[in-house]
């Protein structure tokens, strides 16, 4: 199978990091661990199944997309519903083995912790940590080997950072939790990580929430178990306030390299159009040097380059496992397709009473490009879909019929235009290639998107629309921009997707 790749060779025109994400597309929430000279890097995936992806690289420029953590219903049932479901992960190798801890919010059992051999799997079932409710949960161990749980609790007693010694094989907590810090006094105080540098055990967390105030501050103390003393120029890293093109920065993870330099991972947004400036990606992942200045951790976002991206991929579904790119907001992938006997992939139709249609999505990971999906109908119908969630999408359905282009902004659905296959726009070999583009704005917004298909005569719009209102401005959320395949009738065999990054 395939590795999905975010970068290119080196030999293309670099770009700066402090500018362009590491990993495009909606992965928030980078938590990163170093095993001998491989760097391996997960993030939250929320509803979306299999979940929290996970990225390798040996340079923390170029990553490869190797598999997803979480990818048995038995670690995390699908259908957790709009932005619920898996929260802030933390990625840790220790001990020869590698640890995830993460929140499933919408079971209501606390954190879970799973653990492999491998990062490229199996990884085993989940632990639940009873007793630690509230999300971002962080695990670090001192010298002796204790290993210790610390997390944003939402426990009226300890409201704030919450730590307590666990044993992580188990998922008991070993003491009542206790409060380590609450932050410098800006909202939600989240996102905990210790790190042990040069006698001091450094907490490194997220403040003002995960919008424009965003920010990263730092605490630190000789004891793994506090007190904690915060760092007198908090925040040591944010563009709230300012110009910069990158906002929302925040939720950073810190990696010690080989050489012994330091850098750091963190979520940032990539805002676009007029006020309050729309992103439709999602939160990504971004990549900044750290330097210890005056025994504080101080960010450097201009150490590193990257090559410049291009994310394009053509899909045949040649294999019965699917690539790793491939997830869904409500199903197990599996259970929704089939393999076409080397054709493509057969979907199938939701059941009566299901509240969305299955669909089998990957992620956008551009601000512009376009998605074709070359389909098979065989008297079913089928939906190329742009979604953001479930009730802000939009797509371009086909029946053997009618071609319509489709718009749902909270909710409201509303048919944009239609075409007829019958009056010569239909090929003659029974498939029909839709089309989704996002180009650059006409207007104020984020991009223009349209929505067509290939005729006889060639490639025909549909119709356009301001992407704005297919951004988390509008609708909220904490996900991004999926691209998604859906059965709404029958068995329709989707035979090629292509994905094309813009200029």
């Amino acid at each position: 199978m395939p590795a999905a790749t975010h970068a290119v060779s080196a030999d293309v025109h670099p770009v700066s990091a402090e500018t362009h994400p590491v990993i495009a597309g909606f992965h928030p929430d980078p938590s990163i661990c170093r095993a001998g000279h491989d760097y391996y890097l997960a993030t939250s995936s929320f509803e979306y199944f299999p979940g929290v992806p996970l990225f390798h690289s040996r340079d923390l420029v170029s990553w490869e997309l190797i598999g997803n953590i979480l990818d048995r219903p038995s670690q995390f049932p699908p259908g957790a519903g709009d932005s619920r479901g898996i929260y802030a992960p933390t990625l840790r190798h220790h001990d020869g083995r590698f640890w995830l801890i993460t929140t499933d919010v919408s079971r209501g059992r606390g954190h879970i912790i799973v653990t492999a051999e491998n990062p490229r799997g199996p990884w085993s079932d989940p632990v639940y940590v009873d007793g630690s409710s509230g999300i971002d949960p962080d695990i670090a161990w001192d010298d002796t080997g204790t290993c210790y749980l610390t997390w944003c609790s939402n426990d009226p007693a300890t409201t704030g950072l919450a730590q307590a010694a666990v044993d992580p094989e188990k998922g008991i907590l070993l003491e009542e939790p206790r409060l380590v810090w609450t932050g410098t006094g800006l909202a939600w105080p989240e996102a905990p990580h210790l790190y042990a540098v040069n006698g001091w055990w450094y907490l490194v967390i997220a403040e003002g929430g995960t919008e424009r105030g965003h920010c990263v501050s730092v605490a630190r103390s000789r004891s793994v178990t506090g007190p904690f003393e915060g760092a007198e120029h908090n925040p040591v890293f944010s563009h709230r306030s300012t110009r910069h093109p990158v906002q929302n920065v925040g939720h950073a993870d810190l990696v010690q390299r080989p050489d012994g330099e330091w850098a750091a991972v963190y979520l940032g947004t990539r805002p676009r159009g007029t006020t309050p400036h729309f992103h439709v990606n999602g939160r990504e992942t971004f990549l900044s040097g750290v330097d210890w200045v005056d025994g504080w951790p101080a960010f450097d976002e201009s150490r590193f380059e990257l090559p410049a991206p291009d994310h394009s991929f053509v899909e045949h579904f040649p294999a019965a496992r699917l690539h790793p790119r491939w997830v869904s907001p409500s199903a197990v992938p599996e259970a929704i397709t089939a393999p076409d006997h080397g054709q493509g992939i057969c979907l199938r139709a939701a059941s009566d009473g299901d509240d969305e249609p299955g669909m089998l999505a990957f992620r956008v990971l551009d601000h512009v490009w376009s998605a074709t999906a070359r389909v098979r109908l065989d008297a079913g119908s089928f939906r190329l879909a742009l979604r953001l969630d479930s009730r802000h999408w939009c797509a371009i359905d086909a029946t053997p019929d009618t071609i319509r282009a489709v718009l749902c902004i909270g909710g409201l659905e509303t048919q944009l235009a239609t075409a007829k296959p019958d009056d010569g726009d239909s090929p003659d070999d029974g498939t029909v290639t839709l089309s989704i583009e996002a180009r650059r704005p006409s207007s104020e917004g984020p991009d223009d998107v349209a929505l067509g298909f290939e005729s006889r005569e060639g490639y025909r719009t549909l119709a356009t629309f301001d992407g704005r209102y297919l951004s988390t401005e509008v609708a909220g959320g904490f996900t991004g921009r999926v691209i998604g395949l859906q059965a709404l009738r029958g068995t329709p065999t989707v035979q090629k997707v292509t994905y094309t990054s813009g200029p």
